[in-house]
């Protein structure tokens, strides 16, 4: 039977889909999605089930190849070419080879538990540069938000994980390499690797080698023998072991944001994007230099294809982006639906002087403070709950900003269009205000799923579903353009009170809490 479909399987911080892309046009044939529990023990602390993930994992593939939510006929896995995968980048995992079993919950990647083993390192390392001494080797600063000092938390605070990672009876990955080992076997002959993308993400891997690094692995504290193998991000990894997808080669590998990058085509340097999901990140493709960032943005792999050399892209990260919206609903109860935050914001015809830092785990790019904490500024009796709304919405448009800013500084490059996509892109309000705020038009995709799409791409590839990046180009469309509409003077006011909100946001911790054990 001919091939047809390239399947994606992204596993994300909230959810996990597989979607089917046609090979003919990169359109959605048919997709499957289902929510994971957010396990929060503590303030501060956020983990995830791994073997929760798994279980839907396998039922979201099997409920894609059924049809999925479109009602398309079924699909076999003759029909399809490849399959890739995008993941939650940085959320730590460790489990017993011999028997899949995780020693722990998975800890994400917005957790903040191993906040005093970065104030350690940072002392550790004062003379050398304090919390940037790592940057020139990994493009990354030394924030609780990267995987080696999670992985480092687990060694110390979860009974036998140390001894366990030493024996070499213990695996430490990523979400990537958790999906891999569990799809080519697990414990009956599962293959332990990663790709370029989610190794850069680390705090453990050369930039310039792209191979785990001795010294930051000691640094850290972390044995070199539980980590997985490094791989490019579009190459045969293995063929599925799982009966819905029996023989087809899996063969791309990105995290969700180099992922989204990829999907977007942003083949060449210069390009960017910024995805609007949990939470927002802007990156830029700077080719084949890993520019070094002054402005507090991250260096990091974009992707690697095969044997060819590596491209490199800025990246600013945002913590809180949809997870605001999923605030308002869930801890406030203004909203009953993430759906109706907009229509709420619009009953306000502006924001009423008020401001939402939503610093809920500290401030990322372009500030990386981890003693700052939300707050909500400029309240007075006018204000309401649209006007609550509207603030939130602003905030992620607010926040994209600083990154722009700062990746246009770092860059020397003058981003005149955003390409955007994630979830909150159907938010048109929101789409018109960032536009506004950064002075530059904003372009939206006709997949938005660039994500999935991205790591489908790069699946296609390895296997010749697709013959180059140019091809590619072929199928991106878009959907919706929005042009700045606000003049420079009310957008710099605005700046001036989001400013002022973000400096009321900081020194608000003085101490870490303690942890308790996992």
């Amino acid at each position: 039977m001919t091939t047809r479909f390239v399947g994606s399987l992204d596993q994300g911080t909230t959810s996990t889909r597989f979607i089917l892309f046609s090979i003919e046009d990169g359109s959605i044939y048919s997709s499957f999605q289902k929510e994971h529990a957010q396990i929060c023990p503590k303030q501060g602390w956020t983990e995830h089930d791994p073997e929760e993930i798994w279980r839907n994992s396998v039922e979201v593939i099997r409920g894609a190849m059924a049809g999925g939510k479109e009602g398309a006929a079924p699909v076999s896995a003759d029909q399809v070419a490849a399959v890739g995968i995008t993941n939650q980048r940085e959320t730590t995992i460790v489990w017993d080879k011999s028997t899949g079993k995780p020693l722990c919950n998975a800890i994400v990647w917005m957790d903040m538990r191993s906040s005093s083993i970065c104030d350690d390192l940072v002392s550790q390392l004062e003379a050398e540069g304090g919390k940037n001494a790592l940057q020139k080797t990994t493009g990354l600063p030394i924030v609780p938000y990267f995987s080696g000092t999670k992985l480092r938390w687990i060694l110390d605070n979860v009974a036998g994980a140390r001894e366990a990672a030493e024996s070499g009876s213990a695996l430490f990955g990523t979400v990537d390499t958790w999906l891999l080992w569990r799809l080519s076997g697990g414990p009956n002959g599962g293959v332990h690797v990663t790709d370029v993308t989610n190794a850069s993400r680390t705090l453990l891997m050369d930039l310039k080698t792209l191979q785990w690094d001795e010294r930051l692995c000691s640094l850290v504290g972390v044995p070199m023998c539980m980590l997985p193998e490094i791989r490019s991000s579009s190459e045969v990894f293995f063929k599925a072991a799982i009966p819905e997808l029996a023989g087809v080669p899996v063969s791309g590998v990105l995290g969700d944001q180099q992922a989204a990058l990829f999907g977007q085509t942003c083949f060449h340097g210069g390009e960017g994007k910024n995805t609007y999901g949990t939470g927002c990140f802007l990156l830029l493709n700077t080719g084949s230099v890993a520019v070094q960032s002054s402005f507090g943005l991250l260096t990091t792999v974009a992707y690697k294809l095969g044997d060819e050399p590596p491209s490199y892209a800025l990246e600013g990260s945002v913590a809180i982006g949809g997870a605001l919206i999923q605030w308002l609903r869930d801890n406030l109860g203004i909203i009953k639906d993430a759906s109706e935050v907009e229509a709420l914001a619009n009953q306000a015809t502006d924001n009423g002087g008020v401001y939402f830092v939503p610093a809920f785990a500290g401030l990322y790019a372009p500030y990386w403070r981890d003693d700052a904490r939300g707050v909500i500024a400029g309240l007075t009796r006018f204000a309401n709950k649209a006007h609550i709304a509207r603030a939130a919405i602003e905030a992620t448009a607010y926040q994209s900003r600083d990154v722009f800013e700062a990746m246009q500084k770092d860059s020397g490059v003058e981003l005149k269009v955003l390409k955007v996509d994630g979830g909150m892109v159907v938010n048109e309000t929101l789409m018109q205000f960032q536009a506004d705020i950064l002075g530059a038009s904003v372009v939206r995709p006709v997949v938005t799923e660039t994500t999935a799409l991205g790591a489908a791409y790069a699946a296609g590839l390895a296997v010749g579903v697709w013959s180059s990046v140019d091809e590619l180009r072929e199928h991106w469309k878009f959907d919706k353009r929005w042009d700045v509409h606000m003049d420079d003077e009310t957008r710099q006011s605005l700046l001036r009170g989001w400013k002022k909100g973000i400096d009321r946001t900081l020194n608000w911790v003085d101490d870490q809490p303690s942890c308790d054990d996992c």
